[in-house]
């Protein structure tokens, strides 16, 4: 399946030294940007393939307003099916037959582990990644390539583990992920909390993407006599789990991994009933909660899907990832000018600057700040300094209907440092007796307050090491 568009994206993070050039990429001319990506738009998680046509639909809208610097985005989107093999056949036919000047938002973590190495020997750069997977933030080894505007599994992770412990300390915690990159990054999540005592709190299983159902995985865990559940599974199977969980009736604690929370491809075909108590994070303003219909972002946002792709289904927040990547990839090419060579719209990605905020906080729901080892990895429209957003919200509270009350509650801004400006409309969590009445957030705060004291320490004890370097 291929998808002709024309589109545009970028984030934020730390610097990258490349040399310049005025030599413009492969696929640039002086009417259009040719980049490619490549989504499932076949295969086990079709759910997934919304990111794509939300970003055709954005530059389809972009295109009309005459495109950026005079030129228009042309997005070639490949369909991969999920399946790394056939991802490293579509990204070498974007890139050797197409004639793609780089890759953008591709979707997958295995799937954009089969290219990378491919793509930074060509110096190809691989923009915004759509995983969060925390691997993607080794720049020394793949300086081509950067992260997305998700936050990272691994993160995801910690709070949970966090959550439990102030929860329930004696806890036993089951976790069942997906056996790849990408599941075994929320195990590290949980390692990095637990310790050693991890091997005797948590039991594992896991599965492949390509099987049929995960419902003996589930049984399974029942029978360790865990009471709290990490599901780690992409939307297809996050429905089946909160199926067998409910069916079983096993009522342990129960965490959804933040890229299974949709609510049409999961918790419908689940039974919202049965999806009752789960918790997860979310990065985004969710478009279902009425709490956001007054919102100006969140209107254009809606009035965008109406417009260009009114099949859709504007209750799905990858739409609301789609349009936030594509701002800020427009601001890359906005910074670039008329140097698109390669070296310069990697520079430019990594160096995002006057980017106009609100047009992407649509996108945040709360806040947190990333260490310095993640911030290529952890970019976003609003992320310049490694910003990760995250907050903890309930995915339902009503037997048959969602509580959308819960999320209201729960929209409330991190107010840290870097955001002093006051450029992003922000509410200081802290301060807000809305959310901190709310028990469940209050170690989410704990969690986001430890990564900020880390990533202060970091940038501190760098700046000790510059000053003594200068001395020296």
């Amino acid at each position: 399946m291929r998808h002709s568009i024309w589109p545009v994206l970028a984030l934020a993070t730390a610097a990258l030294s490349l040399p310049a050039t005025a030599q413009n990429a492969p696929g640039v001319t002086d009417t259009e940007i040719k980049i490619g990506q490549t989504m499932p738009y076949t295969g086990p998680v079709t759910a997934f393939s919304t990111l794509g046509k939300g970003e055709v639909g954005y530059f389809k809208m972009l295109n009309d307003q005459g495109g950026v610097n005079g030129r228009k985005v042309n997005l070639i989107s490949l369909d991969d099916g999920y399946a790394p093999p056939r991802t490293v056949e579509q990204t070498r036919k974007l890139v050797e037959q197409e004639g793609v000047s780089f890759m953008f938002s591709s979707i997958g973590t295995a799937t954009n582990t089969a290219v990378e190495r491919y793509l930074n020997a060509n110096k190809i750069p691989q923009l915004f990644i759509a995983s969060g997977a925390s691997k993607f933030g080794n720049y020394k080894e793949f300086p081509w390539t950067i992260g997305g505007i998700q936050g990272t599994f691994r993160a995801e992770a910690r709070i949970y583990a966090r959550y439990i412990l102030k929860e329930k300390p004696s806890a036993k915690i089951a976790i069942l992920y997906q056996n790849d990159d990408y599941g075994r990054d929320y195990v590290a999540g949980l390692k990095d909390v637990l310790g050693d005592k991890y091997a005797d709190t948590v039991k594992e299983a896991t599965y492949e993407f390509t099987d049929a159902t995960i419902d003996s995985q589930v049984v399974s865990l029942q029978s360790t006599g865990a009471d709290a559940l990490l599901l780690i599974a992409t939307p297809k199977f996050a429905a089946q789990g909160i199926r067998k969980v409910y069916d079983i009736g096993w009522k342990p604690m129960f965490f959804l991994s933040n890229v299974a929370i949709w609510i049409s491809t999961v918790i419908e075909p689940a039974g919202v009933e049965k999806a009752v108590g789960i918790m997860s994070s979310v990065y985004v303003k969710d478009p279902a909660d009425p709490g956001w219909d007054s919102d100006p972002d969140m209107q254009q946002l809606k009035a965008w899907i109406t417009k260009y792709m009114p099949e859709a289904d504007p209750r799905d927040q990858n739409y609301v990832n789609s349009y936030n990547s594509a701002v800020a990839l427009v601001q890359v090419l906005k910074q670039a000018g008329n140097d698109l060579s390669r070296e310069n719209i990697m520079r430019q990605a990594t160096n995002l600057r006057d980017l106009e905020l609100h047009q992407s906080d649509r996108l945040l729901s709360g806040a947190a700040v990333a260490a310095d080892a993640i911030r290529r990895q952890a970019l976003g429209a609003l992320w310049r300094f490694g910003l990760r957003p995250v907050s903890c919200t309930f995915i339902a509270q009503g037997i048959k209907k969602l509580d959308h009350s819960v999320f209201q509650k729960s929209r409330g801004f991190c107010q840290w440092p870097m955001f002093a400006s006051g450029r992003c409309r922000t509410a200081r969590l802290a301060l807000n007796p809305d959310i901190c009445s709310i028990p469940r957030f209050e170690l989410l705060l704990q969690a986001q307050h430890a990564i900020s004291r880390r990533w202060h320490e970091a940038r501190s004890a760098g700046s000790k090491s510059s000053s003594a370097a200068g001395a020296a």
